[in-house]
């Protein structure tokens, strides 16, 4: 008797959480490869970023949403409010949790947020080879209490514990649907986005304390030539000439290091060479200058 035909499975899933938790790291862990950059800063993401899981049955789209924290500009107020909006545009919630921080009020705010929400919630206790197995079980009863998760599932992203687990789980949770994108393809964000974020990912791991949250990149001219060569202007925007200065660092070491490292991840993600010409501009308070904001798509999420 032959088997019968397995129905294909569809749709969409929200990353949320407060900062830090490890949402692109798990993002990137779900979807095979890199889609979101990561940090060990708080507040690394700052738009909805879109990862595509395409198996021979399902097809999961991945959205990791900023953390959501309390606001204290215009921007953190869009970022909020994207990572908000999205519990009521998805199929599937994974609230994400830090295992070495519990009972963290950050997470008591989220959870408050979806008690109002009727979609299916996962919650997924990441960083959990970074304690002792009897916390994290204590962890899970705490937190079963006081919520009614569709799954609790300890993971560690950075380790890939459990992430094939998760994954089953997630695309047997999903819809019958079509297929939305076809099956190379890993994110629908355009390639000025993600040379973007890889630039400021850079940004993130080199500079100071003082530097990365008043960074903004912007690639403002990109252009594949005849020879095959992705030809980029990038800027990257600061809020003072103090994190300028530091920027571009002495004898422009810095932004030359900023630009190599970036260009060597673009030329392997895109599969072509790069040339990545990099400037540093001041732009006092655009985190609160709505017409920047608007101009970058931050109140578009």
């Amino acid at each position: 008797m032959n088997e019968e035909k397995r129905s294909f499975r569809s749709g969409f899933a929200a990353l949320i959480g407060r900062p830090n938790v490890g949402k692109s790291t798990l993002l990137n862990a779900l979807v095979g490869q890199k889609v979101a950059i990561m940090s060990n800063r708080p507040q690394t993401t700052r738009n909805r970023i879109r990862g595509i899981l395409t198996t021979d049955h399902a097809q999961a789209v991945f959205i990791d949403t900023p953390g959501i924290h309390k606001p204290r500009h215009r921007l953190g107020e869009y970022m909020v409010e994207a990572a908000v909006a999205t519990l009521r545009e998805v199929d599937l919630i994974l609230l994400v949790c830090d295992a070495t921080t519990p009972n963290h009020p950050g997470d008591e705010h989220v959870i408050d947020l979806l008690k109002g929400v009727h979609t299916p919630v996962f919650l997924v206790i990441n960083k959990v080879d970074a304690v002792a197995k009897p916390a994290v079980l204590e962890m899970m009863a705490e937190y079963k209490d006081r919520f009614a998760f569709a799954e609790i599932v300890p993971i560690s992203a950075r380790e890939g514990t459990q992430v094939d687990t998760l994954r089953e789980l997630i695309t047997e949770r999903l819809p019958e649907g079509p297929k939305y994108y076809p099956d190379e393809m890993v994110t629908d964000n355009p390639e000025r986005f993600i040379m973007a974020e890889l630039i400021r990912e850079k940004v993130l791991r080199l500079t100071r304390e003082e530097v990365p949250h008043s960074v903004m990149v912007d690639v403002e001219h990109l252009e594949r030539r005849e020879n095959g060569v992705l030809y980029s202007y990038a800027v990257i925007y600061c809020e003072r000439d103090s994190q300028k200065g530091i920027l571009i660092g002495k004898h422009g070491q810095m932004l030359r290091e900023v630009g190599a490292l970036a260009r060597r991840e673009m030329e392997s993600l895109f599969g072509t060479r790069v040339f990545l010409e990099l400037r540093v501009k001041v732009r006092k308070d655009w985190r609160n200058e709505p017409s920047l904001l608007h101009r970058w798509g931050f109140d578009q999420q």
